[in-house]
């Protein structure tokens, strides 16, 4: 009997796109180039966005509102889908998921092939955390400020593996932190029996940074020491340093990086990743089977077994919101467009006008470090006699939108960003002043 490949059926069978179609006018063809000014004008770049202009927006960091090139790409793949949903999908899947695995590489300055492709950072802390090779004898250590999500990913492979997890605070008083002191905590903890350490780079409830270098830089001296199948695999939750810090992956230090994609990268909604560094990924286990080409050729026998790259294996199979994972390449170009640099310290200057103004005003007890070394987008405060949903709500009545950190110990948040002024912080801090009394 011939085999036939399933590109090679899906031809035959007549349901490929047809030139016409590929060319047609069913869908929009093209991406509008963002080309930023030199330096970017940044009420330009808010005109992007197609945020509602009755409300100043502090809370961008949850969900993001897409720019102009993403949502064209998006609605592009999405009129492509309707049009001709089997064909369309065979005829881009393979380039655009390359395309955007070559995009977030480029931004990251890693290898394209060290990159799963995930919806969420939720998703991407269950797939590593789950599938990472783990003893019985072994441990996980852990910080008591991380989120939920990273909290019940290691739970969950603590029960099924039989290792155990400890969760430590990294201080006593955020106002007596240090980077040496973080660093510090952090390796003091660490006990023969520890294999994985699972931190967060910025914290969501107090928007504390941790010097994720420097903690690197500490556990790689300690691995030194250690045999390989001892050595400490430092996780990083990177969600609130994406898009907003200016690193390189190959320069931080950790074994994995976990985001979504559509916080501050501004990413199509339901998209994500996973970095590996090439030593690492070895010890994660796949637990949902990819949909990789070759992958797929190779369970139908039209070639050879071959290993694949690891992070192509932890990339989840079946159908996801395609349109909106092929338009991933369009935020990090989006980013590198502005510049990272440039997007760090825009992002800087805002938080440190809104951070100085809070700290100035009686009545509110500001959390969040003034440094930029400990802190980077995310501001928490509180606002004596009032809880932190009251706060929200008045300012919502006012127009502005902030957050409340969804922790057992909350505080009122906003995140000032590329979607912000001086002209709004002010106005906000006007408000503050009045809601402080």
């Amino acid at each position: 009997m011939q085999v036939i490949d399933r590109r090679g059926f899906l031809v035959r069978s007549g349901l490929a796109l047809s030139a016409t179609l590929l060319s047609s006018e069913s869908f929009p063809s093209s991406i509008s180039a963002f080309e930023p000014a030199n330096p970017p004008d940044w009420k330009v770049v808010r005109d992007q966005f197609s945020l509602s202009r009755d409300l100043i927006h502090l809370a961008g960091f949850f969900l993001a509102s897409h720019p102009t090139p993403v949502r064209e790409a998006i609605e592009r793949h999405r009129a492509g889908l309707d049009a001709d949903p089997i064909g369309y999908w065979f005829a881009h899947e393979k380039t655009q998921e390359a395309a955007v695995l070559k995009a977030a590489a480029g931004y990251l300055g890693v290898g394209a092939t060290e990159i799963a492709l995930t919806d969420s950072t939720t998703m991407g802390l269950g797939l590593l955390y789950g599938g990472l090779a783990l003893k019985a004898d072994q441990e996980i250590l852990t910080t008591t400020h991380d989120h939920y999500s990273t909290e019940t990913s290691l739970r969950l492979r603590a029960e099924r593996s039989g290792a155990t997890v400890r969760r430590i605070p990294l201080y006593e008083d955020l106002r007596r932190v240090t980077h040496e002191s973080l660093v510090e905590t952090l390796v003091k903890a660490v006990r023969p029996r520890t294999r994985i350490v699972a931190v967060t780079w910025v914290h969501s409830s107090t928007g504390l940074k941790l010097p994720i270098a420097e903690m690197a830089r500490a556990i790689q001296r300690l691995n030194a020491l250690r045999a390989d199948e001892d050595r400490v695999i430092l996780c990083v939750d990177g969600v609130h340093a994406l898009g907003v810090e200016d690193f390189r992956l190959s320069e931080v230090g950790c074994d994995f990086l976990i985001a979504g994609t559509h916080k501050w990268m501004f990413g199509p909604r339901g998209t994500g990743l996973v970095w590996g560094h090439p030593r690492a990924w070895p010890l994660a286990q796949a637990i949902i089977p990819t949909f990789d080409t070759d992958a797929y050729d190779m369970w139908m026998r039209v070639i050879p077994p071959r290993p694949l790259p690891p992070a192509v294996s932890m990339t989840p199979g079946g159908f996801h919101s395609f349109e909106h994972r092929w338009a991933l390449d369009q935020a990090f170009h989006f980013h590198q467009a502005l510049g990272k640099s440039r997007v760090t310290r825009r992002i800087q200057d805002l938080n440190d006008q809104l951070k100085q103004g809070l700290a100035a005003m009686r009545r509110i007890t500001l959390h969040t470090p003034l440094s930029h070394d400990l802190s980077a987008g995310i501001v928490c405060f509180e606002v004596a006699g009032m809880s932190p949903d009251q706060v929200v709500a008045e300012l919502r009545r006012k127009g502005i939108v902030a957050s409340v950190t969804p922790y057992a110990t909350q505080y009122a948040r906003m995140a000032p960003g590329l979607l912000n002024s001086e002209a709004e912080i002010e106005t906000l801090l006007k408000e503050m002043r009045t809601l402080a009394g």
